[in-house]
C-alpha cells in the first residue's frame, strides 16, 4: 500500500512539473509571440556618440555668414582640424552660412547654432566630384548627398539650428520630369540616367564605372551617411531637399532624434534606413512629399547581390503629417527587412495617404518580416491605415516572389479613411499571419480589401463600431 501511495505521489508529482513547464513555454511563446519583448534589448544596443569637449567655430576658418560668402572650405577646414584633434564640435554659429558639399569625419559632431541656417549652393557643380552613393537602392558614382560621410565612425549632426537645401522647382526638383515640380517639355530630367543605371545594376557593371554626376540628372540624398557606425541627428530642422532626406545606407547604431523634416518636393522621403541595423528614431516631426519613414535594403538585382537587410528599427513617439505612408518598407527591399517596430506616434492628415504601408513586386522580391506596430493615433488618412500591396510599380512582372508574414498592428484607432485595411498579395505567396487586435477604424468608407491572405486574425477590432 506504502509502494502504492508512493508511486502515486509520484505520479502526481510528475504530472504537476509537466503541466508547469508546458506552461512556462506556452507562456513564453506568447510572450515571444508578440515581440515587444526584443525592444529593450534592441534600445540597449543603440547607443548616441559622445565626444570631446572642444569646439571649432567655422567662422576661425574664415566662414561668413551673410548668406552669400562661399563658406566650403572654411566649413571642411575645421572639419579636418576638429578630426586630427581627436573630435569634438564643429560649430555653425549664428547666421547664414552658404556652402556646398559637406563631409563628415570621425568623432566630428556638426553642430548648428539655433540662431544659424546652413544654406546649400543651388549650384550642381558644388556638389562634385562624385561619391561612392546610392540612387533609388542601386549604387553609383554621383553628386554628392550634401552632408556625407563614408566609412566614419562617432559621427553627429546636432543643434536647433535649420540645414536648407534650397531645392525647389528652380534646382534638383524639375530632374523628375513632374510638371508641378517646374519641368517642361525638352528639359533635361533622370529618366534616360535612371534608366541606365538600372540596366548597369542589372548586368553587373562595377560600381566604378556606373559614373553620373555632372551632366546627368540623378538628384543626391541630402544627408546620407554611408558604410557609418555610431550615428547622431538630433533636433535639427530640415528644408527644401533635393530627393530623400536622411538616408543612412549600411550604418550600424544609429540616433535619429527630435529632428523636424518640412520638405514636400519629389520623392522627399523623410528617413530612409537602408540595410542598415540598430536604428532609432524618436521624437520626430515628418512633412513631406513623400514616405514619411520608408525601410530599405536595395533594389533588384543590386539589393540581392549587397544582401543586406534593414533590422531592428525602433520608431517612437513620431508625428507624421503629410506623406504617402507614415511607416513605410519599401519598395526598394530586395535585401530585406525585418524587426521593426512603431509606436506611441501621431498620424494625420487628408494628404497622408496611409498609416502603415508595405510595398513590393516580383522585380524587388526580398522578405519583409516581423512587423510590429502600437499604440498609433491617426486622423485622416485618404487610402488605407494598412496597406500592403504586391502589384507596385511595375507590377507582377519578375522572377523574385516577395514574401510577406508577422504583421502586428495592436490599439490604432484611426477617424477617416477610405479602407481599413488594404491587403493585396499573390496566389502563389500570399500575405501570412497578420495580427490585428484592440483597433477602431472610424470613418471608413469601403471597408476592406484582402486578396490572397492567410491567417489574418482578428481580436476585438471595430470598423465604423461595427466588431469584425
Amino acid at each position: 500500500m506504502n509502494r502504492y501511495i508512493s508511486s502515486l505521489s509520484r505520479n502526481r508529482i510528475l504530472l504537476i512539473l509537466l503541466t508547469i513547464t508546458a506552461l512556462s513555454v506556452f507562456s513564453c511563446s506568447v510572450i515571444t509571440h508578440s515581440g515587444w519583448d526584443k525592444v529593450p534589448d534592441i534600445l540597449s544596443q543603440i547607443v548616441p556618440p559622445i565626444f570631446p569637449d572642444k569646439n571649432f567655430p567655422i567662422t576661425v576658418y574664415g566662414a561668413v555668414g551673410d548668406g552669400k560668402t562661399d563658406c566650403s572650405d572654411a566649413i571642411k577646414q575645421a572639419i579636418e582640424a576638429c578630426h586630427l584633434a581627436g573630435g569634438g564640435r564643429v560649430i555653425v554659429p549664428a547666421g547664414t552660412f552658404l556652402t556646398g558639399a559637406i563631409q563628415l569625419k570621425s568623432n566630428v559632431n556638426l553642430y548648428i547654432d539655433r540662431s544659424a541656417t546652413l544654406l546649400f549652393s543651388k549650384d550642381t557643380k558644388k556638389y562634385l566630384p562624385v561619391v561612392y552613393s546610392r540612387f533609388e537602392g542601386v549604387e553609383c558614382m554621383n553628386y554628392s548627398p550634401f552632408i556625407y560621410a563614408y566609412e566614419q565612425e562617432n559621427i553627429a549632426i546636432t543643434g536647433l539650428g535649420i540645414i536648407d537645401g534650397q531645392a525647389g522647382n528652380d534646382a534638383w526638383w524639375s530632374w523628375a520630369a513632374k510638371p508641378e515640380f517646374g519641368w517642361k517639355q525638352g528639359m533635361p530630367n533622370h529618366d534616360q540616367d535612371r534608366n541606365t543605371l538600372m540596366e548597369m545594376a542589372e548586368r553587373n557593371i562595377p560600381v566604378a564605372e556606373r559614373i553620373f554626376g555632372d551632366g546627368h540628372y540623378l538628384r543626391p540624398s541630402f544627408i546620407q551617411f554611408y558604410k557609418c557606425k555610431n550615428i547622431l541627428i538630433e533636433s535639427v530642422t530640415l528644408k527644401r531637399s533635393p530627393m530623400w532626406e536622411i538616408h543612412p545606407v549600411l550604418c550600424q547604431n544609429v540616433t535619429i532624434q527630435k529632428v523636424i523634416i518640412n520638405s514636400h518636393g519629389p520623392n522627399n522621403d523623410g528617413c530612409d534606413p537602408e540595410s542598415s541595423k540598430n536604428v532609432l528614431i524618436k521624437g520626430c516631426y515628418f512633412d513631406t512629399g513623400d514616405d514619411c519613414i520608408a525601410i530599405k535594403s536595395g533594389r533588384n538585382g543590386d539589393g540581392r547581390r549587397i544582401n543586406v537587410p534593414s533590422e531592428n528599427i525602433i520608431i517612437q513617439d513620431c508625428t507624421m503629417r503629410d506623406g504617402h505612408g507614415g511607416v513605410v518598407i519599401g519598395s526598394e527591399m530586395s535585401g530585406n527587412c525585418r524587426n521593426i517596430y512603431a509606436e506611441n506616434c501621431r498620424m494625420d492628415s487628408p494628404n497622408l495617404d496611409r498609416a502603415l504601408r508595405i510595398k513590393t513586386n516580383s522585380l524587388r522580391g526580398g522578405i519583409v518580416e516581423n512587423i510590429y506596430m502600437r499604440n498609433v493615433t491617426v486622423g485622416k488618412v485618404s487610402d488605407a491605415v494598412v496597406w500592403i500591396y504586391f502589384h507596385y510599380s511595375e507590377g507582377d512582372v519578375g522572377n523574385h516572389t516577395p514574401v510577406v508574414k508577422n504583421i502586428y498592428v495592436e490599439n490604432v484607432t484611426s477617424q477617416k479613411s477610405q479602407y481599413a485595411l488594404m491587403l493585396d498579395g499573390y496566389e502563389r505567396s500570399p500575405i501570412r499571419n497578420v495580427h490585428i487586435e484592440k483597433c477602431r477604424f472610424y470613418g471608413v468608407e469601403k471597408g476592406n480589401i484582402l486578396r490572397h491572405v492567410e491567417d489574418l486574425k482578428m481580436k476585438d477590432v471595430q470598423i465604423n463600431g461595427q466588431l469584425q
